[in-house]
């Protein structure tokens, strides 16, 4: 099932939800406004008074009135959001391997106070990781294929989804930064 992309009033992204949890949000009300057509309809019971089958359209973006605090932070880091920033390419050897053999590599490592953040990981392949060892990028004679960054709510979102309905895209792929959106 395709999950629904919430955005707060703003229009700034915020989460990805199931098709009960932005049931909820419509439900109570706090749906500001849709973009795109209903993908699901969500059926309840019947109506005791009229005996009509209620029915509830969900849309693939819904903003939502509140307060939100999600997109103030940079977005969480997991390896699997990374290694889709880097597309599944060793950011040392630049060839393209499957999960499997891919690492997270700290530039700065963690043993010489390198920090567990965006700009400070790369994706590597287990061999070039390995032969890197302890060291930076310079100190292995190793250079970087690319500068590390954090990625924005929305290519975060982007990221870590891969069923992706088109409105849905269309939005995301708006919010990213120029010249970024070439990996989506």
């Amino acid at each position: 099932m395709h999950l629904v992309l919430r955005l707060d009033v703003g229009g700034r992204p915020m989460a990805w939800e199931t098709w009960e949890e932005a049931a909820a949000h419509y439900v109570r009300g706090n749906v500001a406004w849709t973009l795109g057509n209903p993908f699901f309809t969500a059926h309840g019971g019947i109506c005791r008074r009229s005996g009509i089958l209620s029915q509830l359209d969900i849309h693939p973006v819904i903003a939502v009135r509140g307060r939100h605090q999600g997109s103030i932070r940079p977005p969480a880091l997991s390896n699997q959001t990374l290694f889709h920033r880097d597309r599944h390419l060793c950011m040392y050897c630049g060839k393209h391997f499957p999960l499997r053999e891919l690492t997270r590599d700290h530039i700065i490592p963690i043993s010489r106070k390198g920090r567990d953040i965006w700009t400070n990981v790369v994706t590597a392949c287990r061999s070039c990781n390995s032969r890197k060892d302890n060291r930076t990028p310079d100190e292995a004679h190793m250079p970087l294929l690319a500068v590390p960054f954090t990625p924005t709510w929305a290519e975060y979102l982007l990221l870590s989804n891969r069923r992706i309905l088109a409105d849905q895209m269309e939005f995301l792929v708006a919010q990213v930064p120029a010249g970024r959106n070439r990996i989506f």
